[in-house]
């Protein structure tokens, strides 16, 4: 009796297939080596992204994700150089394919339930430190581990089905699979960062690397006489390409107005009563820009009210020159906008590394571009951005931060601090937010004693009330005011409040240039700095001392 063909077992038909890769078969193998290549690269450039809303990108989210697919890649080799030693090793090469596309397919409608089982909702940036790294650790094995694991075959099967046909040496077979396999898993790079997920989205990112390997496996299976028509195949990429949007609930209180996968993080915009928030990545309790109806300070526990005072210690009547460092959705400019003394006008600049942001950030937080005040320039870093800008601002504001709590290294040196200074001009000032507990925090600590050495000077470190924030004023050339000078308390009555509030034991200190510097390009502990200050934070959160 005749027999029919099967997706997973190509050899099967009524003439006599050979195994070996020559000729066609040959060619046909080296490109479905290269889709293989190029499929592996796709799901794991893509890999972080789709866990972002969860765990956000930070370097231990990446590190995890990475290194679950190396090991998996490793499992694999070692499995396909077992299987390479049986009589037909295309059978499993055509099976670890198919599978392998069949679970890429299926990564957009599992990823929001297993991520929920490792980082469940309501859960606060104090209390899923322990959560980010082991949770995306674990998130990662479940979810990455299996595919990694059947692409990690296709190589040491894909040597051998080639020494076999070709008559060759193992070395030289190897040479042109791992040569191919290579250059498709270079154009999986660029396609990925620079067309995939900007353009398509994350689901059809994932259809296309499942429908790549689908047509892998085709290429595979077509010379040796499989009867199994393209066309069934399909249905696997389908299943990602129709996969539900998969994301962390919006609380009930809050309305969704937007969301949004950017190349380098996924953004939210919702709304309550009292306005509107930019939730980037894992979000937990944090937000990056806030909105409300009309420009001004915001209200106790928002920072953004800290950055006004520099334009009132030091008026001017010039336009007062602001440069934004992580300009966001522009909170800190509508900030000073509204709150900007009698007469006084505000030239703005401002650095977003994300262009989505500035998108979101002009239909829905009032962010104006490219107007004869306002100057914005999007998809640059702020380093790199620095050195085509003037060197005359009087306030550069350092708010530059990634998945709510990273501070990015190359930003918190002190020749970083010193290329900022060299941007103000004499009496300028120089305000930093940096998230921490409390005066005292490593962190905050390290950082401040990093500017104050960049400046050569004493700055001001204050505690914002209500908030894990902190502020630095540094000033080129002269000291800044502190709380126990006269010309302290300026602004308007709220703003003035806040001053006061400042003047409370413990609520500011003076850091001077003291010692070795803490941070610079060459030695910058930033990452590990940042967990032990969330980690010393929360411990002190459940002694009751507030961080203190």
């Amino acid at each position: 009796m005749e027999s029919q063909g099967s997706p997973l077992d190509p050899d099967s038909s009524n003439s006599a297939p050979l195994d070996p890769a020559s000729g066609r078969g040959a060619i046909f193998l080296l490109c479905a080596v290269a889709l293989a290549g190029s499929g592996t690269m796709v799901v794991e450039l893509s890999a972080v992204h789709l866990m972002a809303p969860w765990f956000g990108s930070t370097n231990a989210v990446w590190t995890n994700a990475i290194g679950v697919i190396l090991l998996a890649l490793a499992l694999g080799y070692s499995l396909g150089a077992r299987w390479s030693r049986n009589e037909k090793p295309s059978v499993h090469l055509v099976q670890v394919l198919v599978l392998a596309a069949t679970w890429v397919a299926l990564l957009p409608w599992i990823n929001g339930p297993v991520a929920g089982w490792f980082m469940p909702s309501g859960v606060t940036l104090d209390g899923a430190v322990s959560l980010l790294f082991w949770g995306s650790l674990a998130c990662s094995v479940v979810l990455f581990l299996p595919p990694a694991w059947m692409l990690g075959c296709v190589a040491p099967l894909a040597v051998e089905l080639l020494a076999r046909g070709e008559h060759d040496r193992a070395g030289h077979a190897g040479g042109h699979v791992l040569a191919v396999s290579t250059v498709g898993s270079l154009a999986g790079t660029f396609a990925t960062t620079y067309w995939l997920i900007p353009s398509l989205g994350l689901r059809f990112t994932f259809a296309l690397a499942a429908f790549a390997l689908v047509l892998a496996a085709t290429l595979i299976a077509l010379p040796r006489g499989s009867r199994t028509p393209l066309g069934m195949w399909l249905i696997v990429p389908l299943l990602a390409g129709f996969a539900p949007d998969a994301s962390p609930a919006t609380p009930g209180e809050l309305k969704l107005l937007a969301q949004v996968q950017s190349p380098y993080q996924f953004l939210r915009v919702v709304e309550d009563g009292q306005g509107r928030r930019l939730v980037v990545n894992e979000a937990l309790d944090s937000f990056q820009s806030v909105w409300r109806d009309k420009p001004g300070l915001i209200g106790p526990g928002h920072y953004y009210d800290y950055f006004v005072p520099p334009v009132h210690w030091d008026p001017r009547p010039e336009p007062w020159r602001l440069l934004t460092l992580g300009l966001g959705a522009g909170t800190a400019v509508r900030v000073l906008e509204g709150s900007l003394p009698e007469g006084q006008r505000l030239l703005s600049t401002g650095v977003e590394i994300d262009p989505q942001i500035v998108g979101l950030g002009e239909l829905y937080f009032d962010l104006e571009v490219g107007t004869s005040t306002r100057t914005v320039y999007s998809g640059l870093d702020a380093r790199a951005a620095m050195r085509q800008l003037p060197k005359d601002f009087d306030q550069i504001i350092l708010d530059a931060y990634a998945n709510n709590m990273e501070v990015p290294a190359h930003l918190c040196s002190v020749e970083f601090f010193r290329e900022v200074r060299d941007h103000l001009r004499d009496g300028g000032w120089f305000t930093v937010n940096v998230a921490g507990f409390g005066l005292q925090d490593v962190l905050v600590d390290a950082v401040t004693r990093t500017v104050a050495s960049a400046f050569e000077g004493d700055v001001l470190l204050v505690r914002v009330p209500f908030s894990r924030n902190c502020m630095i004023y540094a000033r080129k050339g002269e000291a800044p005011l502190g709380p126990e000078d006269a010309g302290f308390l300026v602004g308007a009555d709220d703003l003035r409040q806040r001053l006061q509030s400042l003047r409370m034991p413990g609520a500011a200190r003076w850091v001077k240039a003291s010692g070795p510097v803490p941070l610079t390009d060459n030695y910058n502990p930033i990452l590990s700095l940042q967990r032990e200050s969330v980690e010393l934070g929360l411990n002190a959160l459940m002694q009751g001392d507030g961080g203190n």
